[in-house]
Parts: C-alpha cells; sequence; structure tokens
C-alpha cells in the first residue's frame, strides 16, 4: 500500500472536482490562472481560501482510516473515523479523527479506545489547473509557494498539542491509550525541541509524516533527535511503528511533587516484589 504523494493530492482536486466543487473553491486565480497556493513572488490580491480546509480534512481522515484499516485488523482491532467518548473528553464536537478500537462503531467506551490519531494533513505541493483540459499539472514543492500545510502550519500544531493535553488531563481513563499526531509535511526548526519534549513527557507518542517525499530537495527534515518527529519511507515502517506502540502497555501521569515527597514516594515504591507492583504503588502514591 502506497503512503502520501503527490498523484494522491492530484486525485483529491480531481475527485473534488468531479463531484461537487468549483475551481474557486480549491484553488486560487491569478489573472487567468488557478493555483493550489499562491507562488513565492505573487500577489495574492486579497484572496482567501477557506472552502478548501474542511474538504481536505475530510478527505485526509477518510483516506488515513482506509490505510491504517489493514494494521489495526492485523492487531485485532478497527480503524474506526470520528470516534466519541466523552470519558477522554472525545465530544461530539472533538471526535477522534481515527482511533484504533475493539468495536467498530463510533460512539466507545474507553477501555476500548487503543489508539487516537489526530490527523493534520493537507495539500503539501502547488499545482495549477487547467479550466479548458480539466488537468491538474504539478508546479512546485511547498518550498515554493506561499502556503504552511500540514505540519509547517504552527495552529496546525498548537491545535493538535492542545487536544492531546485534553485527553491527557480528562483523567485516569486516557492514561494508557498512546497519541498520535498525523501530518504529511516536515515540520518547522522551531518544533524541533517541543515535538520530542512531548514524546519524552509522554503527552503525545508521536508526530508522524506519512509523506515520503514532500520536497524535492532531499535537505528536508525527516526526523527529530529523539524522534518525537518521524517521516515514514514506506507502509511497512508504518505498520512496523504502530504494532510497536501497542506491543507494551504504559501509562501516561504527570505531577509536581518537592523532592522530598518524591523521596518519601520512592522509598515506598521500592518495598514491592516486582517491577510492575513498583511501578503501581507509585502511581498510585502520585494521585494521593
Amino acid at each position: 500500500m502506497d503512503l502520501w504523494d503527490r498523484e494522491r493530492e492530484k486525485n483529491f482536486f480531481l475527485d473534488t472536482l468531479k463531484s461537487f466543487a468549483s475551481p474557486e473553491q480549491l484553488f486560487y486565480k491569478l489573472e487567468d490562472t488557478y493555483y493550489a497556493y499562491i507562488p513565492k513572488g505573487f500577489s495574492a490580491k486579497g484572496q482567501v481560501l477557506q472552502s478548501r480546509n474542511s474538504l481536505i480534512g475530510h478527505y485526509t481522515e477518510k483516506w488515513c482510516q482506509k490505510i491504517l484499516a489493514p494494521i489495526a485488523h492485523k492487531l485485532g482491532l478497527h480503524a474506526v473515523q470520528g470516534v466519541i467518548c466523552e470519558d477522554i473528553a472525545l465530544t461530539r464536537q472533538s471526535p477522534a479523527d481515527v482511533a484504533f478500537c475493539t468495536t467498530p462503531v463510533a460512539e466507545q467506551e474507553a477501555k476500548n479506545v487503543k489508539l487516537i490519531f489526530e490527523i493534520k494533513m493537507s495539500i503539501v505541493s502547488n499545482y495549477r489547473y487547467d479550466v479548458q483540459t480539466r488537468t491538474i499539472s504539478y508546479y512546485g514543492d511547498y518550498t515554493t509557494h506561499q502556503g504552511n500545510p500540514s505540519l509547517l502550519r504552527s495552529d496546525s500544531m498548537l491545535k493538535a498539542i492542545g487536544k492531546a493535553i485534553n485527553i491527557r488531563v480528562s483523567g485516569d481513563k486516557a492514561s494508557g491509550i498512546p497519541l498520535l499526531v498525523i501530518g504529511n509535511s516536515p515540520i518547522t526548526e522551531s518544533y524541533i525541541e517541543k515535538v520530542d519534549f512531548l514524546k519524552e513527557s509522554g503527552v503525545i507518542q508521536g508526530f508522524w509524516s506519512l509523506n515520503p517525499y514532500p520536497s524535492e530537495s532531499k535537505s528536508f527534515l525527516k526526523r527529530t533527535p529523539k524522534k518525537g518527529f518521524l517521516t515514514f519511507e514506506n507502509y511497512e515502517e508504518l505498520e512496523k511503528a504502530c504494532f510497536s506502540l501497542l506491543s507494551t502497555p504504559f501509562f501516561y501521569f504527570s505531577s509536581m511533587k518537592t523532592k522530598k515527597e518524591l523521596g518519601r514516594i520512592i522509598a515506598i515504591a521500592s518495598k514491592e516484589s516486582t517491577d510492575i507492583e513498583r511501578a503501581e504503588k507509585f502511581l498510585a502514591l502520585l494521585r494521593e
């Protein structure tokens, strides 16, 4: 199975144009030419393209569900879109874009949700649309246009982080569920330390790009030092990463204690017989 690429982006435009959208809903119009993004050196002349966001959002969420479904199946799970679980802050207004669950329904109990995916994908490269021939042609990678697609967009990153934190602080029922942010672009340098910290602290288990070749250059950021951000080269790597993430149960915890309090907790927990019992005792004492 193929990951995200330019052909997928072209297909989005062609499929959407055939179905219901007009060129004006999908492209910027500069003189007589339609562009997916304003090329660098051009003026947008006041144009703001908002209508495409919901369309590409729906398209990419559906695509992710489809590409993740075989992986979920191998794990004995279901890849479900729009998962709702009030106990872990997944509401009707803000559901999980895609989640691995034990049952194939949208409304879930927390115990049935095994992995949550927040999808932050978009059109990455620039394209021109020819109205006469109804064809899409590649015009340049993300470095040639004025847009900030996918994980390169700061507000997309902040929204994903905010949603993850909201899930994490919803209570203990969310503490054992991994959270992933899925994109199709690199991240900016300003987020390198942030994504690694979020992974190391357990808030988010990773920011993953499913676009192996977002740029014609090979110098784009493919991973961060602590692998808070990763770019997958092929489907097998994605599958392996999902298997690895779900192979060992983990528990998220966050607390602010004095060194004296922590010392007392560690001393008490260390008296337990096994590593798991010591961990359980430690976590229980943190919540007291």
